[in-house]
């Protein structure tokens, strides 16, 4: 069964218009001060160069896109679905009213809605798309399974994402605000985006906080990849793999071990024996490059 992402649609497809408050044809123009903000936005944080950026183009060219609310019957204002950051541009652009496009939405499509329109133009730091899904699942009970296919992700990727709230508070806000650090050329204090949710994730194979936040200085001392931070991890963990001497193999099973690796991306293991049989062992160290392997097996 194919996927149906919520992500591929406009919002018109995945919403329908309200005929009783906006008859078909132009968006209707409204002031700003009867607009309620969506309180099951998922974005927190919001980046002042950027809306000023926006409120300048709004200045000369208005609003291009408009923005989408809904009305509950008998209310006098009206709550945003989406268009949180346009209605805040406008708001510093001096503008007193917005187009406005009014829709039906319950409170779970509104979620939904002001979710996949961040994703789509602009990246939600981890954490806030992980409240959202916490939002999805804990208040409409929606399964991990239901919720990735409502926003195009995978299973997987959701209960990653949840798992985030695992760890510790200072490693959340790392993924939400970056890292402190002194700018090299101007000695600046700044925020860089060291941490990400790759990172993250390989942390939490570590068992206590205490060793996540040990591994997570590491981290930032040292700006390590995601590939280096697994590595790390799996140090700590006493994981470190046993090196064994490999038996040599024929040079056209060699050969065949060395195309599998280089397909896949990953390490492998070619048993081969002189009756014609033996194993593949294809190895992973995250449940985002097992799903890479997956899909490069399935869809090849």
């Amino acid at each position: 069964m194919t996927r149906r992402s919520g992500l591929g649609k406009g919002l018109d497809a995945l919403i329908p218009s309200d005929d009783k408050y906006q008859p078909a044809g132009e968006p209707a123009q409204i002031p700003i001060e009867q607009i309620l903000a969506n309180p099951r936005q998922p974005r927190t944080a919001w980046d002042p160069a950027e809306l000023a950026s926006l409120a300048s183009s709004i200045q000369e060219h208005g609003i291009l896109q408009p923005l989408v609310v809904r009305r509950d019957p008998g209310a006098v204002q009206y709550t945003l679905i989406a268009g949180e950051r346009r209605l805040r541009a406008a708001q510093i652009a001096g503008l007193e009213t917005v187009p406005v496009v009014i829709r039906q939405a319950t409170d779970q499509e509104q979620l939904e809605l002001a979710l996949i329109e961040n994703l789509q133009r602009t990246d939600l730091n981890p954490m806030e798309a992980a409240e959202a899904y916490r939002q999805l699942k804990d208040e409409f009970d929606l399964s991990e399974e239901e919720i990735g296919q409502k926003v195009g992700r995978s299973r997987s990727k959701i209960a990653n994402s949840l798992r985030l709230f695992e760890l510790p508070t200072m490693i959340q806000q790392a993924l939400i605000n970056g890292v402190p650090k002194r700018d090299e050329k101007t000695g600046e204090a700044v925020h860089k985006k060291i941490v990400t949710e790759g990172h993250a994730i390989a942390l939490l194979m570590l068992k206590t906080h205490d060793a996540q936040i040990t591994a997570f200085n590491t981290v930032i001392d040292n700006e390590l990849s995601v590939r280096a931070t697994e590595e790390l991890v799996r140090k700590m963990s006493g994981n470190r793999p046993v090196r064994r001497p490999k038996r040599a193999l024929p040079a056209d099973i060699n050969a065949l071990e060395d195309r599998i690796r280089v397909h896949l991306g990953t390490r492998v293991q070619l048993r081969h024996s002189a009756r014609g049989h033996g194993s593949l062992s294809i190895y992973y160290f995250s449940e985002e490059e097992l799903d890479a392997i997956i899909n490069k097996i399935l869809h090849d």
